[in-house]
């Protein structure tokens, strides 16, 4: 037999397997693959698919020309067969085999069978093999056909956890925005993966004020969404504690600090936003937000006031305040959005988020964090997105006589240079 070329195609075909509902109903798919593709070959006319509950095996389904019997038989996890098959993970059966039970394998219609116990022990699946098949090719056989059940299993099993997180991180975004005072806001975030690193959050903090927060995790997945999961709990547990910002932040960093994963950081923006436009603040390390002022057609940038968290437990916060007057812009985001790039390397850039605020000041602030994701993607050519994306939209309704701009942090003039576009 060529044992490289029939690992080969067992391995292909085998993996080519797509994932069903149910991790069973893909087990089943791949044992029905063998007996389809490789019945000459291996010798495997059909076989069963056993899952242990507790101290037994329960039979669940059978698969190619298996005899058909009542679903639910069970076969103790003590029965000789079974025990060599959790023992070694796969193994052959001959019919003077002394552990063999002959009544119940008598009814299950088998003569000679090879078992493979994959899963952790979780599941098991009988094959039925022609006597004149050799031991030693059968063995090499499955083998493979073990190492790519074990993987099968824990793909879903890893889908399963990733789908579990990704419905608790959707259960930490806002389910509405603030209303507070003249206020229009709103979030989205897109992760790269099926759960990210990013996060945002507003917090009501009294009929007059409220919090928005924006953190990114280094990297991105399932070890960055849990270390955002510690930033929601810390933050809304410090915030309902009545703490100052700069002690709530600070506390929050002696925590990341502790976590396990001390290899990840995170940084934030946190500010409190009071109806009549007065804003406090702590920027931990996070891209600075853009505050366009409406009435001197500038930007501010909110520059950090301490280090990204978690590296050092000893870190200070500084607080700063500043203005929003009506019809004045913030955009809170990520850095997943200006370090986007287009097929020659080229970043979306904060110029380009600069012109978007601009030409939307107008709009509402949900149409504005629409445009800003959209723009991002059509800039990327539609390409996986490198890292996870988040923006945050917070403008004052414009009055008919506008204020004077708000203080605070970095100035400058709205000059935009020219933008290359990237390649049709």
């Amino acid at each position: 037999m060529d044992y490289r070329a029939l690992l080969k195609n067992v391995e292909k075909t085998l993996t080519a397997i797509e994932r069903s509902e149910d991790v069973l109903s893909t087990i089943l798919n791949l044992g029905e693959a063998v007996v389809r593709n490789f019945r000459r070959e291996l010798g495997i006319a059909g076989g069963r698919l056993y899952v242990l509950d507790e101290n037994e095996y329960v039979l669940r389904a059978g698969f190619g020309r298996s005899r058909k019997v009542p679903q639910g038989l069970a076969v103790q996890r003590t029965y000789g067969p079974i025990h060599r098959a959790e023992e070694e993970g796969v193994v052959l059966l001959e019919p003077g085999d002394p552990s063999i039970d002959r009544e119940l394998e008598g009814r299950l219609g088998v003569t000679r069978f090879a078992a493979v116990s994959f899963g952790e022990g979780r599941f098991l699946l009988s094959f039925d093999v022609h006597p004149r098949v050799v031991a030693d090719d059968l063995f090499v056989s499955l083998g493979i056909i073990r190492t790519v059940l074990d993987s099968k299993v824990r793909t879903e099993k890893l889908e399963e956890l990733l789908n579990d997180a990704r419905r608790i991180q959707q259960s930490i975004l806002p389910k509405a925005p603030p209303s507070v005072g003249d206020y229009d806001v709103c979030g989205l975030s897109v992760p790269a993966e099926v759960v990210g690193g990013d996060f945002y959050d507003f917090i009501p903090i009294s009929d007059s004020t409220f919090g928005a927060a924006v953190a990114d995790a280094s990297g991105h997945g399932l070890l960055a969404a849990l270390l955002v999961r510690d930033v929601y709990v810390g933050l809304r547990m410090a915030i309902g504690g009545d703490l100052k910002i700069s002690r709530t932040v600070e506390r929050l960093n002696r925590i990341l600090n502790k976590s396990r994963l001390t290899t990840k950081f995170v940084s934030l923006f946190y500010g409190e936003f009071e109806s009549g436009g007065e804003i406090i603040y702590v920027n931990a390390g996070h891209p600075g937000p853009l505050h366009y002022h409406a009435r001197s057609r500038s930007f501010t940038e909110l520059e950090s006031t301490g280090m990204v968290l978690g590296p050092s437990p000893a870190s200070t916060y500084g607080r700063r305040a500043f203005r929003m007057a009506p019809g004045d812009l913030l955009l809170l985001y990520t850095d997943g959005i200006p370090e986007a790039r287009d097929s020659s390397g080229r970043e979306f850039g904060t110029a380009r988020l600069k012109r978007i605020l601009v030409a939307n000041r107008r709009r509402h602030a949900r149409e504005i964090a629409d445009r800003i994701v959209a723009a991002a993607r059509d800039f990327t050519g539609g390409r996986a997105q490198e890292d996870d994306q988040t923006v945050v939209v917070i403008k004052r309704a414009r009055p008919a006589h506008p204020a004077g701009p708000g203080t605070g942090g970095r100035h400058e003039t709205v000059t935009f240079p020219p933008l290359q576009h990237p390649p049709a």
